[in-house]
């Protein structure tokens, strides 16, 4: 009987989880098609119409918080990697085809992983080092060095990586000593304050077929979060962060349907070679039984990547909802 309620539940979270990375997926799709409107000022109204019901939430949420950061520097820090994961990756969307944005955020694990040994104190065996050479070698072939293909745009994407590692450090370093709803709000408010401000100087007005897209870029953002904690509420990690590697498949269907994109073989090639790195850190994970980082990578979209479990473990609904990967989460 428990064999059969943990596969249900497993295939609930795989279940839940593919539909969320196919909200997220879509949720990309629509920053990609809003054209001639500054990167900050999508970002701006992206991040608000996200901000708006999470603030709501906190509103009728009875329950007493408190706001002020136990690690006031560590919190900065991730706010600090937030927004420039933000932008940058809303950056690559914007003139990148999706499956090459993907392919350079699929190698966030090995950065992590690089990123543990110095400052988490972590050792890496041997099948982690392969899997981390076969990771670089995938991004090597996507981004094909000396072939004068790698362009501003790509570095935004490898820039997006790089902050989804980082946050994924300073949180899984603070997250049980830091409130969750702390974790959440102060990257949220410095983005909307950080873009807001930048938009000021850069704003260009904007038809209503902008505006409804940037509102269905937060709500789809809500709606993906949401799915992700059933997911990781349904099931663990280990059966559902594998399903992120399914928006490559989205960013095929919505890169030749939307945007008339033709798959490039060199960046399938090592996106295969990148999704294979990353499912060997899954299964050595599995294997050691342990849940690191990896397990919990998603994206920058709204407040920067993977939380670890707060110390408010009580408030997993108000923890999660700007995140998107479990026992917290990018």
């Amino acid at each position: 009987m428990n064999v059969d309620v943990t596969a249900n539940n497993a295939m609930k979270g795989v279940g839940f989880g593919l539909l969320g990375f196919a909200v997220f997926s879509f949720h990309d799709a629509v920053i990609k098609s809003i054209e001639g409107i500054p990167v900050f000022q999508v970002a701006f109204f992206a991040v608000l119409f996200s901000f708006v019901p999470f603030t709501l939430f906190l509103a009728f949420d009875g329950r007493e918080r408190s706001m002020r950061p136990r690690l006031p520097v560590h919190v900065a820090l991730r706010c600090l990697f937030t927004v420039i994961g933000l932008l940058s990756v809303f950056y690559a969307f914007s003139k990148l085809p999706l499956s090459e944005v993907y392919s350079m955020l699929f190698a966030a694990p090995i950065l992590i992983t690089l990123l543990a040994i110095p400052i988490l104190g972590e050792r890496i065996r041997l099948i982690r080092w392969f899997a981390i050479v076969l990771g670089l070698i995938g991004v090597l072939v996507v981004l094909r060095p000396g072939s004068g293909s790698f362009t501003f745009e790509h570095l935004a994407a490898v820039t997006a990586a790089v902050c989804v590692a980082c946050n994924s450090i300073v949180t899984r370093k603070i997250g049980s000593r830091e409130h969750s709803v702390t974790l959440i709000i102060y990257p949220m408010l410095t983005n909307v304050v950080v873009t807001g401000i930048a938009t000021a100087f850069v704003y260009v007005p904007m038809s209503g077929e902008v505006l409804l897209k940037l509102c269905a870029i937060g709500v789809l953002s809500v709606i993906g979060q949401t799915l992700m904690i059933m997911a990781y509420r349904s099931s663990e990690a280990q059966f559902v962060a594998p399903m992120q590697y399914s928006q490559m498949l989205w960013a095929l269907i919505f890169g030749a349907w939307i945007f008339n994109e033709s798959p490039d073989r060199t960046v399938l090639l090592g996106s295969a070679v990148i999704v294979c790195s990353g499912l060997l850190f899954l299964w050595r994970e599995l294997v050691a039984s342990v849940m690191q980082p990896v397990l919990r990578t998603r994206n920058v979209r709204i407040a920067g990547g993977p939380q670890a479990q707060s110390v408010e473990t009580d408030t997993a609904p108000a923890g999660r909802f700007a995140d998107e990967s479990g026992n917290r989460h990018p």
